[in-house]
Order: structure tokens, then sequence, then C-alpha cells
């Protein structure tokens, strides 16, 4: 549940940010109030949609073509997991056609776990 609190542009940002993060493969179920708060906290530093989609497809395309010698991950657990990938996205941004072919080898890739 999204707090009660929050202005309605945080709250639809909020709900639309975590719906890319739990379609991904290898995230939870549903969202906890350490994801809710990330989120928000993502939306007060102005950071959009579109980077964070960016930075989930990215991490998940990385994570899901990872070597199959290497030990595997965890799961994921936290959207702050994908911190780290937002700055690089902030960093250098990804061009619409690269962000296309990442949602389409996500799905590619998400279908056959």
């Amino acid at each position: 549940m999204i707090s009660k609190n929050l202005p309605e542009d945080v709250t639809e940002f909020v709900v639309n940010a975590l719906k890319l993060y739990l379609h991904l493969p290898e995230t939870p179920l549903k969202a906890s109030a350490n994801d809710r708060q990330t989120a928000a906290n993502l939306h007060t530093r102005g950071i959009g949609l579109a980077t964070i989609e960016s930075a989930l497809l990215l991490a998940s395309v990385r994570r899901l073509t990872r070597s199959p010698d290497l030990p595997p991950l965890a799961p994921i657990r936290s959207l702050a997991y994908f911190l780290p990938v937002i700055e690089e996205i902030l960093g250098n941004p990804i061009q619409e056609e690269y962000l296309d072919y990442l949602r389409r080898k996500t799905g590619m890739l998400s279908s056959k776990r």
C-alpha cells in the first residue's frame, strides 16, 4: 500500500516504478515498504520512469545472460539493488533502439526460465 500522505503525482510515479520492478524476472511478487520509499526517493531526485526502466532492463539482461558456469546469484529482494545501474544510466543514457532491444531480450530470456 502506498502512503496516503504522498501527493497524487508521487503516488502514481511510485505505482508505475514498482510495476516495472515487479514485472522483472527474479524480483519479489510484491513490493516492500523500502521499495516504495526507494521509488518515492527516485521521484524526489527527478529521475524519470524511462531512466528507471532502462536500468531495470539492463541489469536484468546482465543477470540473465550471466555465464551458467558461475554460481547462481541470489534473487533480487529490493528495488535498491538497481540504484547503481540507475546512476550508470544517468551518466550514460540508453538510446530508444537499445531500450527496445532490452525489452525484447528480457522477455525472451525470462520465458526460457
